[in-house]
């Protein structure tokens, strides 16, 4: 494993440990490496509408935070600037998906852009695609227990302010 691989490593599991949202959802990290990253959830009776659909604020959540994993894989605080979202399939209560990102570019030190396409495990079919544009802090991931208990700010993701 490279110095950058064990890095992303590092930094991935050091939000786990902080990211309530992603336990409490029982969102899985499969792997991460500079700039990447892939998460699985199942979709549960709680996440589907009034549709029997599953909620898109989920499968949004979802692809928001394979986003916060892949833009904080090199040990710098890194946020959403802005994000969007397009919903191609629908999703139901009990399908695993799985979020995967991966950057597509870094600019002027410390914007990047990042795609994320979530599909269903079982056949592949694309759920959403997500595009967001982040900005890093001058704050390192690995620096402790930083954010620890820290509300709004602990793993989480999307607005300025919280990691993305």
């Amino acid at each position: 494993m490279s110095a950058a691989d064990e890095t992303a490593r590092r930094c991935a599991e050091a939000m786990y440990g902080r990211d309530r949202v992603a336990v409490e959802l029982g969102m899985e990290v499969g792997g991460v490496a500079p700039g990447r990253a892939r998460i699985r959830m199942a979709v549960t009776p709680a996440m589907v509408n009034g549709h029997g659909l599953a909620h898109g604020g989920y499968l949004f959540l979802l692809a928001d935070s394979a986003f916060a994993y892949a833009c904080n894989t090199r040990d710098r605080v890194t946020v959403a600037a802005a994000a969007d979202v397009v919903f191609t399939a629908p999703a139901y209560g009990g399908d695993v998906l799985e979020a995967v990102a991966e950057e597509r570019v870094r600019y002027g030190g410390r914007g990047g852009v990042y795609d994320v396409t979530v599909r269903r495990v079982s056949d592949g079919a694309v759920i959403a695609e997500f595009r967001g544009t982040s900005r890093s802090r001058d704050e390192r991931v690995l620096d402790g227990e930083r954010n620890a208990g820290d509300a709004g700010d602990a793993g989480a993701e999307g607005n300025e302010g919280n990691e993305g």
